[in-house]
């Protein structure tokens, strides 16, 4: 697994952003109102807006993510091991992902 993205999600995205451009000395790679990426080597601290989820939607949680080559094989393997899997592996728009906890609630991707 390789760390690939820390996301947080705010209401203040113009203040995270100016924080994080000042913090890292360099500009977003990607930046609109609702959202600023940055890159650190290959890891991408992503802000982006709070949203308002449906049931059984991905919560706008602050949350790290892993990069693997096979989401289902990983996700299988690490039920197999007595994880609790929160969102089943499913394709969305940016990929292939599947969403765990860890002991204190903190929000894991795993991702292809």
């Amino acid at each position: 697994m390789k760390l690939v993205e820390m996301a947080y999600f705010t209401d203040a995205v113009n203040g995270m952003a100016e924080f994080y451009r000042t913090l890292l000395g360099s500009e977003p790679v990607t930046r609109s109102n609702d959202m600023a990426i940055f890159m650190i080597g290959e890891t991408k601290i992503f802000i982006h807006r709070t949203y308002e989820s449906a049931e059984g939607d991905l919560p706008p949680e602050n949350h790290i993510a892993y990069n693997v080559d096979d989401v289902d094989a990983v996700c299988k393997s690490l039920s197999e091991q007595g994880l609790k899997i929160e969102f089943a592996p499913r394709d969305y728009y940016w990929g292939r992902s599947t969403y765990l906890r860890d002991p204190d609630g903190h929000l894991i991707e795993i991702t292809a």
